[in-house]
Parts: structure tokens; sequence; C-alpha cells
């Protein structure tokens, strides 16, 4: 997945950064307690020294936010065409999913007991938008495989987009404790091909 790439691009650029300056740190801090038990009656403090610590760890840290807000802006460039919208609804205690975009207003959910769990149906190489809002508490839509997770609440929408470039199926499941049922509020994210999803999404059943 796309996001999946860059989240790993940040995480491990921020990685080795961090790992970098910690070396680096230890290791001056290592030949200072080294060097003063030889040279107790030298000068403690060295201003220019100080200076050139403060610039260089102001330096990373800018260069870490322009380099995520970049990634992050990269993630969520707007598509040419125009978005696939999906409305989600989170309830005690399952997920409710429609296509507001298709004939018929096609319309997905279930129960979340045993194996009547919802799926989120989505056509791969297209962006996804899913507003999600909640019909009595709040809920959380996490899907592990692919690192989403958003809240839902009562009366009001997030938004976020999506977009899956290979076609597969992952579980998701609600990240906030909201009752009784919490834990068997699971729920499918399937990816077709897009020939596959708009026979899926007016009428047919070759997606699910």
């Amino acid at each position: 997945m796309r996001q999946r790439h860059i989240f790993g691009t940040v995480f491990t650029l921020e990685a080795v950064i961090a790992c970098g300056v910690f070396l680096v740190v230890a290791a001056v801090l290592t030949w200072s307690l080294l060097r003063r038990r030889v040279r107790t009656a030298e000068r403690s403090e060295r201003p220019r020294v100080e200076a050139c610590y403060v610039g260089a760890l102001a330096a990373f840290a800018v260069f870490l936010v322009a380099w995520t807000a970049w990634q992050n802006h990269q993630e969520h460039l707007a598509a040419a065409a125009r978005p696939l919208r999906v409305d989600v609804t989170g309830f005690q205690w399952c997920w409710d999913f429609r296509y507001p975009q298709a004939a018929g207003h096609r319309r997905v959910t279930g129960t979340c007991k045993g194996q009547d769990m919802p799926t989120l149906v989505v056509p791969t190489g297209r962006t996804v938008q899913l507003r999600l809002t909640s019909r009595d508490v709040v809920h959380s839509l996490w899907v592990p495989g692919l690192r989403y997770k958003t809240d839902a609440f009562p009366d009001h929408v997030n938004t976020f987009t999506l977009t899956l470039d290979r076609a597969g199926r992952w579980r998701g499941r609600c990240a906030e404790f909201c009752g009784q049922r919490h834990w068997t509020m699971d729920f499918w994210i399937k990816a077709v091909p897009p020939r596959d999803y708009e026979r899926w999404v007016h009428g047919g059943t070759a997606a699910a």
C-alpha cells in the first residue's frame, strides 16, 4: 500500500537519525567523562561547542518536521478522478457501510456476531474517501494491517482517504472501548479489481 510504504520510509529515517544522535551524544558524554578525570582544573563551560550542539539538534529537528510534512502531503495528494465515497457508521456493536454514489445506494452491514461481519469493499488503484461517524458512543475504526485508525464520534464526521494498490483482504476492528460487545466489533476491508467492484456495487456478488 502506498500509505504503508510512506509510513515505513518516514519511520525508518527517523529511527536511523535518532540512533545516530544517541550514539553521538553517548560518545561525546563518554569522552567528556574520561577527559574530566585527566584535566579537572579545565574550564567546564564551552559556549561555542554548546552552540554547535544546539544548532545541530535544531537542524535535525527542522529536517524531520519538514520531511514528515512533505511525506504526509504526498500521502494526501488530491486524486485526479473524483474519489469514491463510503459513509461509515459505527454502532453498538458493529459497522454500517453505505455507498451513496452507487445506483441504489448500496449498503453493507452486519451484527458482528460469529461470522456475520460486514465487508467494506473498495476498488484497487482508486482513491476512496471514508466519512466516519457514530450512531451512539465513541468508536474507532482500526485496520492494523494497513496502519489506519480513525475515531468515530456521534454527531460529527471524520474524513480520511485511502488508496489500495493491490487486491487483498484485511481484518479491521474497533479500537475504542465502547461497551459490552466491543471485542466482537470486527469487520473486513476487501480491495478488488475495478471491474469486479463495479459488478458488485451494481448488485452482483463477485466481490463479496
